[in-house]
């Protein structure tokens, strides 16, 4: 039997886009759907037709093959009828793909799925959230942590079966084993079917009989156990890591959930942290401002020399290159911001008055402006130290 053109079964022009293919595609295999068609084989011949036509062509290398060599261009590729055992059930599987989920919360649409059960439902671990605390030393280094967690684990009597010794568990009766729940409706599309996890079972399909007495069934008990968790340098405040499958242990024999550290970075008062960058305020006094002087910045380990030049003025930013904490995703370091201010002493001794005094003849006036001419205020200043 000579095979259709693809672009002929779905109606569509040679050059129709994406959009409209499936558009296209979708309009005629709910029209030929064969649950809506009272199982007519006729109706499931052109519901593997289109699908097929549409496998080929929403796929762009093999709809340039298929434009080139017709359909001896697509013979080696698995997955259509023409071209290497395409059957019914890859139509319903392509069909639920890329439309199943559009139908408001239907497993299956039309009753696709009949006689296709999904299979028991996996049981999953609950996950486990823990706060972790850090310093900014450990922020700057990046650091390796041991912690020690209650958490649920694997029932060794019973190995995780929710069974006493020997017991094997039996096929749930009341979903045939598939750990699923079908409820069919009528609607103007046809029929519906609906899948939810069997109460019974709770949708693992099997259950035990003779329950182990030291879970009582479950499959787990409570013990302790004992992680490591990498931190990497320059982490921040709610940064988590996700250890997998290393959460509480699921009943029967399941996937274990996750661990999930969240981060806590413990102020420094000497600092205020601006992501990579660290600021910090500097005293200096009135002569160190004039005549300039070199002072010690305690950095997050350690100390670093800046030269404080002279006339820096109250509120000045001075920038240290690459001082600050590391770059989370790498490229470096932040910066460490010094803002400088004037110390002005509440008490003097008789000889420093005195000195003030004679300075107090000679000195000038401060100026209306900053020699650049702006009037700035503090955050004005913050921001252009934060930009430069």
């Amino acid at each position: 039997m000579a095979m259709r053109d693809y672009y002929e079964i779905l109606t569509i022009q040679r050059d129709a886009d994406g959009d409209t293919i499936k558009k296209a595609y979708r309009k005629l295999a709910l029209q030929y759907h064969p649950d809506k068609n009272e199982g007519s084989k006729e109706s499931e011949e052109q519901f593997k037709e289109c699908t097929e036509a549409y496998e080929v062509l929403r796929d762009p290398d093999k709809r340039a093959a298929y434009d080139r060599y017709g359909h001896a261009g697509v013979k080696s590729t698995a997955g259509a009828g023409a071209y290497g055992g395409f059957n019914f059930t890859d139509a319903l599987e392509i069909f639920m793909r890329d439309f199943g989920g559009a139908f408001g919360g239907f497993e299956d649409i039309f009753g696709a799925a009949q006689g296709r059960g999904r299979g028991p439902r996996q049981t999953r671990g609950s996950d486990i959230r823990v706060r972790l605390p850090l310093t900014l030393a450990e922020v700057a280094t990046g650091v390796r942590k041991s912690m020690r967690l209650q958490v649920q684990k694997t029932c060794e009597p019973c190995q995780g079966t929710g069974g006493e010794a020997g017991a094997e568990p039996v096929r749930c009766s009341a979903c045939g084993g598939t750990g699923e729940i079908r409820r069919v409706q009528r609607s103007f599309l046809g029929q519906m079917v609906s899948v939810s996890p069997c109460p019974t079972c709770g949708g693992e399909g099997q259950r035990v009989e003779r329950v182990c007495a030291t879970c009582s069934g479950r499959g787990t008990q409570a013990g302790e156990k004992a992680i490591d968790v990498e931190v990497p340098a320059g982490v921040s405040t709610g940064d988590y890591i996700t250890l997998r499958g290393q959460g509480n242990s699921a009943p029967r024999s399941g996937v274990p959930g996750d661990i999930m550290v969240v981060l806590e970075v413990e102020e420094d008062a000497r600092f205020v942290r601006e992501g990579a960058d660290l600021v910090f305020e500097m005293p200096i006094t009135f002569s160190q401002a004039a005549l300039g002087v070199d002072v010690d910045i305690p950095m997050v380990t350690g100390e670093a020399k800046l030269k404080v030049p002279a006339g820096t003025q109250s509120g000045r930013m001075l920038r240290m290159r690459g001082k600050g904490l590391p770059h989370l995703q790498g490229g470096g370091k932040g910066d460490m911001i010094v803002r400088i201010f004037v110390w002005t002493p509440t008490e003097l001794s008789s000889e420093q008055e005195a000195q003030f005094r004679k300075l107090a003849k000679v000195e000038d006036a401060p100026p209306e402006k900053l020699d650049d001419g702006k009037e700035r205020g503090f955050w004005t200043k913050v921001k252009e130290a934060f930009t430069a």
